[in-house]
Formats: C-alpha cells, structure tokens, sequence
C-alpha cells in the first residue's frame, strides 16, 4: 500500500475553511478519492463526508543550466461530517 497523506497544508484559505469542518492535506498523485477517504477515517478515526482533489502545478525553476520543469503535486480537500472534528489542526 502506498502513503497516501503526504502532509497537511496550513493556510490562511485552509484555515479559514477548517472552522467549516474541511481540511486541505498533500496526497500521492496516484491515490484516488476512495483510497483517501478510506486512509482518512482510518488514521483519524472520524468520518468523512466528501473528498476532493486538486493537480496542482509547481513552480519551475532558473537554475545555471537552464529552467527546470515545474514538479506537479496533488491537493484533497476532506469534508468532515457535522459534528466531527480534527484534532490535528485543534492546537491542545
């Protein structure tokens, strides 16, 4: 089995939208929204209502030997079910 939750991303947009019960996490770019539901609710012991993802591209890069391309990486925001919380981002 892949690692499918890479980290989780802290914004001031995230943060924001955790007080709504959805959380923002860098995933393997080969996980699908069914294997990140399912390592989700596993790991954190909550249930998750809906999963979405997002491809996201990197920036390139102006090195001495020319401009490297761009590395692509992979975004799901987790929509928690009412009432469920992640302590993860609580700060106790």
């Amino acid at each position: 089995m892949l690692d499918v939750l890479r980290k989780p991303l802290i914004s001031e947009k995230l943060t924001a939208l955790a007080e709504q019960g959805i959380y923002g996490f860098e995933v393997d770019k080969k996980a699908t929204k069914t294997e990140i539901k399912n390592t989700f609710e596993k790991n954190f012991d909550v249930k998750v209502e809906s999963v979405k993802t997002i491809v996201c591209r990197g920036r390139a890069k102006r090195t001495v030997q020319g401009v490297v391309k761009p590395k692509y990486w992979k975004k799901a925001l987790i929509k928690l079910k009412k009432g469920e919380k992640l302590s993860l981002f609580e700060g106790a």
